[in-house]
């Protein structure tokens, strides 16, 4: 029987997503141990679908989202908090724009013919969070993209191009038609089991109990 894969519905300026890689890494160290495989492919959605292609300004913007800078300063901490237990050391302080991600949900898309989306995924994450880096620009993405195993050249002449913008934006499109409205959202093989960044204990429980019932299913 195939391996079976957990897709994961994130957006690249999720903080929760970052954690919630964590955690299904770490789910997945478990069920490794318990003798089941399970393979990991990375879906688009959009936390912000209006953005301007050139991103904003984020301190302003996150102002205006939440209320006021002190709210927007809440929200980081709570989440650097929850960082620091899976070991991500957010650097909210170095992140100076919001972008539009749709670039850099091409990147990924494009890696996954590759082979190389969790690697994709992993450097983009470090570099908004980590760096502050602008994920939203093309130079940016393409060195993520040759820090994880991909040819720079070829990421900028792809980002120059159309290529997986239809697509991304038509997945995108898809899960929120499916009722996605939040993530990161977990799917096995088709079918959505849950949201949000869970203890990796809980992730691996659900993982194998979902899949008792569909692998035996598709037996």
């Amino acid at each position: 029987m195939p391996i079976p894969t957990i897709t994961v519905i994130s957006d690249a300026i999720c903080p929760w997503c970052f954690i919630g890689k964590r955690q299904l890494e770490r789910a997945l160290a478990i069920l490794a141990a318990q003798g089941q495989a399970f393979a990991v492919a990375w879906h688009p959605y959009q936390l912000n679908p209006d953005m301007p292609v050139a991103g904003v300004e984020r301190a302003a913007y996150r102002a205006a989202k939440f209320g006021s800078p002190e709210r927007g300063h809440e929200i980081d901490a709570r989440v650097a908090q929850a960082g620091e237990a899976v070991g991500i050391a957010f650097n909210f302080a170095a992140m100076q724009r919001t972008p539009n991600t749709v670039a850099a949900h091409r990147v990924i898309r494009a890696a996954g013919a590759e082979g190389r989306q969790n690697e994709v995924v992993e450097r983009l994450f470090a570099a908004y969070f980590l760096q502050g880096l602008d994920i939203g620009d093309a130079g940016v993405l393409a060195a993520c993209a040759a820090q994880a195993g991909g040819d720079e050249a070829a990421t900028r002449a792809m980002l120059a191009s159309d290529a997986h913008r239809a697509e991304a934006l038509a997945e995108d499109a898809a899960v929120r038609r499916a009722g996605i409205s939040g993530v990161p959202s977990f799917v096995l093989e088709g079918h959505v089991l849950f949201s949000g960044a869970m203890p990796a204990e809980t992730m691996a429980e659900a993982f194998a109990a979902a899949w008792k019932v569909l692998g035996r299913n598709a037996a």
